[in-house]
């Protein structure tokens, strides 16, 4: 998969839905209909420009790395072995605002080594940006009805959405919803997850009431992160994560994290208590941070915000304990509800010192899995009559599913071998003398 044309693919598909072309929710053929045709000409003539030289730019970085990385090979009369060498026919990419005209350069191996420029943004089987499986389930949880799929999906695909029928799109939905729920069920027993990110997205879209979706995102052995659990439950409560932790149980996932980070909702660690009663918990430092701020004024935020940096920024834990309590006694005072909710959970918000410090970045915060979530957060109305759990929890899920694709490796994953056999760290370095037998 090109990587950077499909998040320039989808930076073009948010600004064009956020300028109001299928993006609103009481979308019509009216709404559509009315919109001025020389407005969205000129509009999409800019954006394919735009698509156009950022692509160009990107190639050019890409080639100019490969002709610094043999700029030392030399004929003997001294020219450069690599040059540039013109560019192959120009050619069309499909993108959610039309076609894209690009030009791929070449190279000239005038050694005769046979090094040729394949650019890994612009492959040479690549004939359109995205997938439209990933565009369904977005437009639908943004409140496009069935009926007007067409509509939309014309506004961003142009003639290319014209097989895109309302039967056709049921039939997908349907088909997205079966895929969810054998992925529910699929066998977890060969799975081994070392860390794990859960959290909450509440959603007000297509629903009676609020939809809470509880999500776990795990690492495995190897570094690569994948999406666990994607359910339903009643605000988060403890009684909804059990049934969800007890279910990976039985499925096969009978050996838990080493490390599991959340906010402070006290249903999760209540149930993980429960499922997994042998993993440590981390309280995610960029929630407690905006919880401690929402109880002070507009005016000191940033001086207790660098407060709470220095505490967690530190490199050790003793550190940080210090750093603690210069916070609490700067500031307690003053802002006790602010302090007292800074103190709540104090040792299990520095529980990533007795991990690799390579991995503090990823496992101090739920920052891993708010890319994710970025994907599905559902800012639109609720609507009525407008959908099913079952669809919505179905869509959520192939959303996730999809970005899962482009989740980067955990940095230092080399490392996860010594957390698995429990060798002890201190401050983020592995004690010296541990071992996996030491541990045991």
């Amino acid at each position: 998969m090109a990587y950077p044309v499909d998040c320039f693919l989808q930076e073009m598909i948010n600004i064009r839905l956020e300028s109001g072309y299928a993006m609103n929710t009481n979308i019509t053929s009216n709404a559509l209909s009315q919109l001025d045709d020389s407005t969205t000409d000129v509009l999409t003539a800019l954006l394919r420009n735009g698509a156009r030289q950022l692509i160009a730019q990107a190639v050019e970085a890409e080639l100019a790395v490969l002709l610094e990385e043999y700029s030392s090979r030399r004929l003997p009369d001294g020219r450069k072995a690599l040059v540039r060498n013109g560019y192959l026919p120009e050619r069309s990419v499909q993108t959610g605002i039309g076609d894209v005209t690009v030009k791929v350069p070449k190279v000239r191996d005038r050694s005769g080594n046979g090094i040729k420029f394949n650019s890994r943004i612009l492959p040479p089987y690549l004939k359109r940006a995205r997938s439209i499986e990933e565009l369904l389930p977005w437009l639908y949880l943004k409140g496009v009805s069935t009926g007007d799929y067409q509509e939309a999906l014309s506004a961003l695909l142009g003639d290319n959405a014209k097989g895109l029928s309302s039967n056709t799109i049921s039939r997908l939905k349907t088909k997205l919803q079966e895929e969810h729920r054998a992925w529910q069920q699929r066998d977890l027993s060969a799975k081994r997850y070392v860390y794990f990110w859960a959290d909450g997205i509440y959603s007000n879209v297509r629903m009676d009431d609020r939809l809470c979706l509880l999500v776990i995102m795990g690492v495995t052995s190897d570094g690569r992160k994948e999406l666990i659990a994607v359910e339903e439950g009643y605000r988060e409560s403890e009684a909804s994560w059990l049934e969800l932790l007890n279910g990976l149980v039985a499925r096969g996932l009978t050996t838990g994290p080493k490390l599991a980070t959340a906010d402070g909702a006290l249903g999760f660690w209540k149930a993980l208590s429960k499922a997994y009663p042998q993993t440590r918990q981390q309280r995610c430092w960029v929630h407690k941070t905006a919880n401690v701020l929402n109880k002070l004024p507009k005016a000191v935020q940033p001086k207790v915000k660098a407060s709470l940096h220095d505490i967690w920024m530190t490199d050790t834990r003793d550190n940080a304990h210090k750093a603690f309590d210069v916070a609490l006694a700067k500031y307690s005072a003053k802002y006790p509800k602010a302090m007292e909710c800074l103190k709540k959970d104090r040792d299990a918000m520095l529980a990533f010192y007795d991990f690799p410090a390579e991995h503090w970045t990823s496992i101090r915060t739920t920052n891993p899995i708010e890319p994710a979530f970025a994907t599905v957060r559902l800012r639109t109305a609720k609507m009525r009559n407008c959908g099913s759990r079952d669809t919505t929890l179905a869509m959520v899920f192939k959303l996730l599913e999809t970005a899962q694709k482009r989740w980067n490796r955990l940095h230092g994953f080399t490392l996860l071998a010594l957390v698995i056999n429990n060798v002890k760290f201190q401050d983020g370095i592995q004690v010296e003398g541990a071992s996996a037998r030491d541990a045991a």
